[in-house]
């Protein structure tokens, strides 16, 4: 037996050694499924506005869908905004928010480059679920509106539209809304951390600026 092939059967036979004996049990699931409030609902609505400035986050309430190309120019114009980028299939009636910008387009057919999207200034995005009790925003990979993993990393500020149908109160609830196959993006509050001395520093692994546009 050669070296290799002795290295293989210890694998393998660690490996079986390993394996268990008989099926799984089923994983109680026995923790509380639903939140305080229904989805959607003012109380939720208000949690999650509370928690999301709690992290030093803006957002922006509106009543209704045709309301948020006004705040989204209103985010882009506090920020300088020039140059943005945005799923292809964002939905039209918010672009009316980008103005005279440069608006570059991702999708999967024609993705944008790890340089090209470090040149934009901000990424506009539409959310999967929010949750209230953390302030949680999740990003579905490739669901309407929110595109791929890496615009709502790369760019410097993130604007990101919220209906309020989207709205839960507790993270069992959020997570029963998502595909765990999925990639998914938690977003709480802009990108920060700390060093040994408690340094916070922001825009590290992340946008530096995060508002959130509240529909309802």
């Amino acid at each position: 037996m050669s070296a290799r092939e002795e290295v293989l059967a210890r694998l393998r036979a660690a490996r079986d050694a390993g394996a268990p004996r008989e099926a799984l049990p089923p994983v109680p699931r026995t923790y509380r499924r639903t939140g305080a409030h229904a989805p959607g609902s003012p109380a939720v609505l208000d949690l999650l506005a509370e928690r999301i400035e709690d992290y030093r986050a803006r957002v922006l309430r509106v009543g209704t869908d045709g309301e948020v190309a006004a705040a989204v120019a209103r985010c882009l114009a506090e920020a300088g905004s020039a140059r943005l980028v945005v799923p292809a299939d964002l939905p039209a009636p918010w672009r009316a928010g980008f103005g005279g910008r440069s608006v570059l387009e991702d999708s999967a057919q024609a993705p944008a480059s790890v340089e090209q999207l470090d040149g934009v200034d901000t990424v506009v995005t539409a959310g999967a679920v929010a949750i209230a009790e953390t302030g949680t925003v999740v990003l579905a990979s490739g669901a309407p509106g929110q595109g791929r993993r890496a615009l709502s990393l790369v760019p410097d500020h993130h604007v990101c539209v919220v209906r309020g149908e989207d709205v839960v109160a507790s993270v069992p609830e959020g997570l029963a809304r998502l595909d765990p196959a999925a990639p998914l993006t938690f977003v709480s509050g802009p990108s920060a951390t700390s060093d040994i001395e408690l340094d916070r520093v922001e825009g590290v692994h992340g946008p530096r600026r995060l508002d959130v546009v509240l529909v309802g």
